[in-house]
């Protein structure tokens, strides 16, 4: 891993603020320190006063967590899967086409009727089913194999959507 200093935590910072520490601090905890912003401000704004921008920070922070620690299941089993019906898009608009379409594969594994909804993904992961297990074990694998670390693509889709995240009220 870089040599570079680990970011704490955010506490108050400006977008141009965290995008100016590039560099000085490891990338992963910038875009954690983004995480966090936007975490604050869905408390005060709710989650309708987010940006479509800010909401693909959250949606691939997510993902990233839940999957690289506990696979897709625990992705659609915690409250990470509100994102799962953006997660798809949000993978394709930082560059990681490749996720993005095992994202959607590992969707169509829970083999929802109707629309993708919290309430589906709900109904569906409450039921025993080995074959989504076994598909979505596989998912998993494969992440591993090409996902890499999200956060240089999606630091670089921060910098250059900016003027569309506003951390600060």
């Amino acid at each position: 891993m870089s040599e570079l200093k680990w970011f704490d935590a955010y506490s108050g910072q400006t977008t141009e603020e965290l995008i100016a520490l590039e560099g000085t601090y490891r990338t992963d905890s910038l875009v954690l320190a983004f995480e966090q912003a936007l975490d604050q401000k869905a408390a005060r704004v709710a989650e309708g006063g987010l940006s479509e921008e800010e909401r693909v920070i959250l949606a691939i922070e997510a993902l990233e967590r839940e999957v690289n620690n506990g696979g897709y299941g625990q992705f659609f089993l915690n409250s990470s899967k509100e994102y799962a019906c953006m997660a798809v898009d949000a993978l394709n608009r930082i560059g990681c086409v490749e996720v993005a379409e095992l994202t959607q594969q590992a969707i169509e594994c829970l083999d929802i009727e109707g629309p993708l909804t919290i309430e589906a993904i709900d109904h569906v992961m409450a039921q025993e089913n080995a074959k989504r297990d076994t598909e979505l074990d596989e998912a998993d694998e494969r992440y591993f194999e090409i996902a890499g670390d999200l956060a240089d693509p999606l630091f670089e889709f921060i910098k250059s959507n900016r003027d569309k995240i506003v951390l600060l009220d």
